[in-house]
């Protein structure tokens, strides 16, 4: 199905139309670090992705060992879309976990990918094909999630994996993907997080600060800016606790998380 047709069902966003959701500040939302902040900003980081896309699928399976695929399918397992429940991903970047989504339902059932980075969802966009689900209500969609253009309350699920560090405001990406999400639905964030374990979370830091950035940067032959900033937007990102106090906060309940690889990504899960 074209991407018009899709968002002419899914229909606009009424910008009047949004819940008023808190804005107050959780408590130690963020763990604590000397570091400089980093710096989020839109076209900073859309830059930086268009840059590395023509190889970020590469570098996401040779820098994660190929535990990333594992990361997406369990957490597929887990968000348990079904049949006809309209599914969104939010940051899809090149759709891995959108495109999984469709394969395992049926031609019928609405998948929508979306991301600020059009050279990224180029990418999807090929890899659809590839993977032949272009008879699919599966569609690609350059969009902010801190202003989706979708109507409240119409997808069943609404994900987001390795992209809501990314995103330069996350108490309005959280607000937005509630926003779009059904009463009764659910909203997963898998993301990278701190491990616990002493020596794994020595070796962890070495690696994200010392190995990654080296093999990025030659890989993918860019700018240093894009694997420096990787590392150091994880660390900086809230994790475990103070990230379900996030989702509590924009009005989601039930909110849970599920660490994989001994704490290196976690899986949050929250329902509105």
């Amino acid at each position: 199905m074209r991407l018009a047709t899709l968002v002419r069902i899914l229909g606009r966003r009424n910008p009047l139309n949004q819940p008023q959701l808190s804005t107050t500040q959780p408590q130690a939302t963020e763990p604590a670090t000397t570091q400089a902040a980093v710096d989020k900003s839109t076209e900073r980081v859309r830059r930086m992705f268009a840059e590395i896309a023509p190889r970020y699928d590469f570098l996401n399976h040779l820098l994660s060992l190929n535990i990333d695929r594992y990361w997406r399918r369990r957490t597929l397992g887990i968000l348990s879309p079904q049949n006809g429940d309209p599914f969104l991903d939010v940051c899809t970047g090149t759709g891995d976990l959108a495109l999984a989504a469709a394969k395992i339902l049926d031609t019928q059932t609405t998948v929508i990918g979306s991301d600020f980075c059009g050279e990224m969802l180029a990418f999807a966009t090929q890899k659809q094909r590839k993977m032949r689900l272009d008879g699919h209500r599966l569609a690609f969609l350059e969009a902010d999630t801190t202003s989706l253009p979708f109507e409240n309350n119409q997808f069943q699920t609404v994900s987001v994996a390795f992209g809501l560090r990314n995103v330069v405001d996350t108490l309005q990406g959280l607000r937005e993907m509630v926003r779009v999400c059904r009463p009764g639905g659910t909203v997963g964030v898998l993301e990278f997080s701190q491990p616990t374990l002493p020596v794994l979370k020595q070796i962890y830091k070495f690696y994200f600060r010392r190995i990654l950035p080296g093999i990025g940067n030659k890989v993918a032959k860019n700018s240093k800016e894009a694997y420096a900033y990787l590392p150091a937007s994880v660390s900086q990102f809230p994790c475990g606790e103070a990230m379900a106090e996030l989702m509590r906060q924009v009005g989601l309940s039930q909110v849970r998380y599920v660490p994989m690889t001994f704490g290196v990504a976690t899986l949050y899960l929250g329902r509105k």
